[in-house]
């Protein structure tokens, strides 16, 4: 039997030979190599971050400030994208933008998928009256398509951005809720849950420490696809004056205030934002996919 020695003899296992454990930055490398478009898709979110982050650093005009001197002004050194009809710079804007995208986005994504999830597993575990109800329920709301949803939620309880997360948010629950409980299903089967429940286990107990992190992996996937969507909805909510309100800057408001009035005179106004919608929601979903590539088994070594 060989002895495992750090200068054995010929033949003996030693510690160059032993197979190194990975480590968290092997796998984030391993995901760059294998996965360039999530790359590139997590280097654009990278991006909308930065920019959120340092916006006032970034920007050399307030973004709320009214210039009647240099309105409808081509893209030049001293505005690099522009100014909008009120003279306002759209560099400055758009930068700004992105702290409304990501606030509503990600609110929006997190709260909707985190009360999905949680009903979602819930509604698979308990089961009987209880699963019924709810599946009615969602089956409510999955009729209807969520801007039109986010829209009746609007009228009701008014424009802002606390109401457009809100708006948004609703659509999203159902949507996460029966993913997440087709998941949770096949996780009740597993002998451990009938275990926990014999030990005497409580039943917050085992759908928080036993069934939730089973289906984080779904989930995760979910929640970057939420993040996208919830950005194009405020973006169009915004386009129909039902959105962030002026003098807040955000993308879908900068559109409405200039995609088709100035479209020939000025065409800056609507090309620079819906640029940057595209873009955002382009970079969310490559990572997303890619995310989904590297949870799944299945997909890991395509």
């Amino acid at each position: 039997m060989s002895v495992i020695t750090r200068n054995g003899p010929a033949g003996a296992l030693t510690d160059d030979t032993l197979p190194r454990k990975k480590t968290a930055l092997d796998a984030v490398l391993n995901f760059f190599r294998r996965q360039p478009l999530g790359t590139a898709g997590l280097a654009i979110m990278l991006v909308m971050f930065l920019a959120a982050a340092f916006a006032n650093v970034l920007t050399p005009f307030d973004p709320e400030e009214n210039d009647f001197q240099a309105m409808m002004q081509a893209p030049s050194w001293t505005h690099l994208l522009g100014t909008d009809q009120m003279g306002r710079d759209i560099f400055s804007r758009l930068v700004y933008g992105a702290r409304t995208a990501l606030l509503v986005g990600f609110s929006a994504a997190f709260a909707g998928g985190l009360i999905g999830l949680v009903l979602g597993v819930a509604s698979a575990y308990f089961g009987g009256w209880f699963d019924l109800v709810f599946q009615r329920i969602l089956d409510v709301l999955m009729a209807f398509p969520l801007i039109i949803l986010a829209l009746a939620v609007v009228s009701v309880f008014g424009t802002g951005v606390f109401n457009v997360i809100l708006a948004i948010t609703i659509p999203l629950i159902p949507r996460c809720g029966r993913v997440v409980r087709a998941s949770a299903l096949a996780v009740r089967e597993i002998p451990y849950v009938d275990a926990a429940r014999a030990l005497g286990f409580g039943h917050t107990r085992i759908v928080l420490r036993h069934m939730v992190p089973n289906v984080v992996g779904p989930f995760l996937i979910l929640l970057s696809a939420f993040v996208g969507q919830a950005i194009l909805a405020e973006a169009s909510l915004s386009y129909l004056g039902l959105g962030v309100q002026e003098p807040v800057p955000a993308w879908g408001l900068m559109l409405q205030g200039g995609a088709e009035e100035y479209a020939t005179t000025a065409p800056w106004i609507a090309i620079f934002p819906g640029l940057a919608i595209v873009m955002a929601v382009l970079g969310i979903s490559l990572f997303g996919d890619a995310l989904r590539d590297a949870i799944d088994p299945k997909l890991r070594d395509r």
